[in-house]
C-alpha cells in the first residue's frame, strides 16, 4: 500500500462521507426490524441526508489512474428489499411530484417519483462503495469512489435532494399532527 496521507481515498473527508453512508445504509437496512416509527424514521433523515450530501461534495474528484475490478454489494433483491420496507413504512407519503425530471417542462402530466425508489438508488451507490472500501486494496477503493462521485455528479445528489423536499414536507405534516394532538 502507498503512503496513506498521499491518496484521497483516505481524506478526512472520504472518511467522513463513508461514516454518514453506513449510517444511511444502516437506517435503510433496519427499517423493518426497528419497527420504525414514520416520523422518527423521517427526522433520522432529514439529519443524515444533509450530511450526506455535503460531506460527499466536499471530497475532489480525481480520476483514477488504472481500471480495478469494482464488486457489486446489492443484489436486485436487496435494492427491492430496502425499496419495499421504505415504502411500507412511507405509505401514501412515499410518492411525491417531481419537478427536476427531464422533459418536465414540456410535460402537461405530473411526474411522480418515489422516495423508497430514490432512497434505494441512494443506498445501492453508498452501499457499493463502502463494500468496495473494506477490501482494503487502494486501487479498488481509489476507482469506487471515482464512480461514486461520478454517479452522485449524474444522478443520486440530485435524488438526494429531490427526497429532502419530500422528506421536509413530511415532517412538517407530523409536526402539524402532534400540534393538533396537544391542544
Amino acid at each position: 500500500m502507498s503512503d496513506t496521507n498521499s491518496s484521497p481515498v483516505y481524506s478526512q473527508e472520504v472518511i467522513d462521507m463513508l461514516t454518514i453512508g453506513v449510517q444511511f445504509c444502516l437506517l435503510l437496512e433496519h427499517v423493518n426490524e426497528n419497527e420504525n416509527e414514520k416520523s422518527a424514521f423521517v427526522s433520522k433523515l432529514l439529519r443524515l441526508l444533509p450530511m450526506l450530501y455535503f460531506k460527499t461534495l466536499c471530497i475532489e474528484y480525481h480520476e483514477p489512474d488504472e481500471n480495478a475490478y469494482l464488486q457489486n454489494f446489492v443484489s436486485e433483491d436487496d435494492y427491492n428489499l430496502v425499496a419495499a420496507s421504505v415504502a411500507d413504512l412511507m405509505g401514501q407519503d412515499d410518492a411525491y411530484l417531481e419537478v427536476f425530471a427531464e422533459g418536465f417542462q414540456y410535460s402537461d402530466t405530473p411526474i411522480t417519483a418515489f422516495i423508497s425508489e430514490n432512497l434505494a438508488d441512494i443506498y445501492q451507490e453508498i452501499k457499493d462503495l463502502a463494500g468496495n472500501f473494506q477490501s482494503g486494496n487502494e486501487s479498488v477503493m481509489t476507482d469506487a469512489l471515482y464512480v461514486a462521485l461520478s454517479a452522485f455528479r449524474q444522478h443520486w445528489g440530485q435524488k438526494l435532494l429531490n427526497v429532502m423536499r419530500a422528506l421536509h414536507a413530511c415532517w412538517l405534516e407530523s409536526e402539524k399532527s402532534d400540534e393538533i394532538e396537544d391542544f
